[in-house]
């Protein structure tokens, strides 16, 4: 720790307050007053390492007119219900490593510069819904072990989630991200509904547990993750990278003006792959599919080398756009489906 810790036991990891020498927690009550007189909006509040009530954040939120400016909580410890509705943090908040015992609410929150939540420990539900945070997010390796609810939340300067586990039912439905959000090396543990979301996305080698409903405006990828459930994806405007997916369920993929690589996919369930607008299949070399439906997609380009099961293979208006392409597969395929004459 990089600070000068309380003085009321070696066990107490809170920053002293000045001159006493103990934490916000251990202040006797004339003390705490004196500390929170001092406080004001705008200006820095510096809680690292401290244990906070329910009713001792209360008073800190109060004495600084729910406009706190640069917030270190590093390593803070919530033991009651955090409830931060319609609170403005005017700079910078880092919240890396801290830990919530009980309801973590931002709802309607907003932060005016960067937030990190690095490591954090939230042992119930989590609320993002209607945040704004005009800086850059990041939940970097953080533990969620209920749900999680970040819908309708504003990532200006994009959202990182690397290495995060979200233990609960998980929902980014309706939230806006400038950049992209990453979730490279997430693990689900429940469904994840990320439906409506705008901007791109990076899931790659992440664990799906359970199902995972999926969207993106921009770039997509998922390479290299896994989904033990049902696997549905819509992608309008960007480049999907789904090379190395493996899901175990039910695969549906909704491209429109979109281009989609899926080289070496494992798909043990159906699939189906359907196209609107200039949409692109770029790779189907090394797939294994059981059932792959192909629908409305510029197949020009596509390389099906290795592809393990052919005759699993649907096309629906999958007429490639230019003409004199080597396409032998696309011709075999074609040529398999042509009625049998008396029949």
């Amino acid at each position: 720790m990089d600070w000068v810790t309380c003085a009321q036991s070696a066990a107490c990891t809170g920053i002293a307050r000045r001159p006493f020498g103990l934490c916000l927690a251990h202040l006797s009550p004339q003390q705490l007053s004196s500390v929170l007189a001092g406080m004001a909006p705008g200006r820095l509040l510096d809680l690292r390492g401290t244990t906070l009530s329910g009713d001792l954040l209360t008073r800190v939120v109060r004495a600084t007119c729910s406009r706190p400016g640069r917030t270190r909580l590093e390593r803070a410890r919530f033991t009651g219900e955090v409830r931060l509705a319609g609170v403005t943090f005017s700079g910078d908040v880092s919240l890396d490593g801290a830990r919530f015992d009980r309801l973590a609410s931002f709802f309607g929150a907003r932060f005016d510069g960067n937030l990190s939540m690095a490591g954090a420990w939230f042992a119930r539900e989590l609320s993002f819904h209607g945040v704004t945070v005009r800086g850059h997010a990041s939940l970097d390796g953080a533990m969620m072990a209920r749900d999680a609810l970040f819908s309708q939340a504003v990532f200006e300067q994009g959202l990182s989630c690397e290495g995060a586990r979200f233990e609960g039912y998980a929902t980014f439905d309706g939230a806006r991200v400038g950049g992209a959000a990453s979730f490279r090396g997430a693990r689900f543990g429940r469904t994840l509904s990320f439906r409506k979301v705008s901007g791109s996305a990076w899931f790659d080698a992440v664990r799906f547990a359970a199902d995972a409903y999926l969207s993106a405006t921009g770039r997509f990828s998922a390479a290299r993750a896994r989904a033990d459930g049902v696997l549905d994806l819509a992608v309008q405007g960007g480049g999907v990278d789904l090379r190395q997916l493996v899901v175990a369920g039910t695969t549906t993929v909704r491209l429109t003006d979109s281009q989609a690589d899926l080289e070496g996919a494992v798909l043990h369930g159906p699939a189906t792959v359907t196209g609107c607008g200039a949409s692109t299949l770029t790779s189907l070399r090394e797939v294994d599919a059981v059932s792959l439906a192909l629908s409305r997609l510029d197949l020009s380009a596509c390389g099906f080398a290795g592809l393990a099961n052919p005759a699993g293979v649907r096309l629906t208006e999958c007429t490639p756009r230019r003409m004199g392409m080597r396409l032998p597969m696309l011709r075999w395929l074609a040529r398999r489906r042509a009625p049998v004459p008396g029949r």
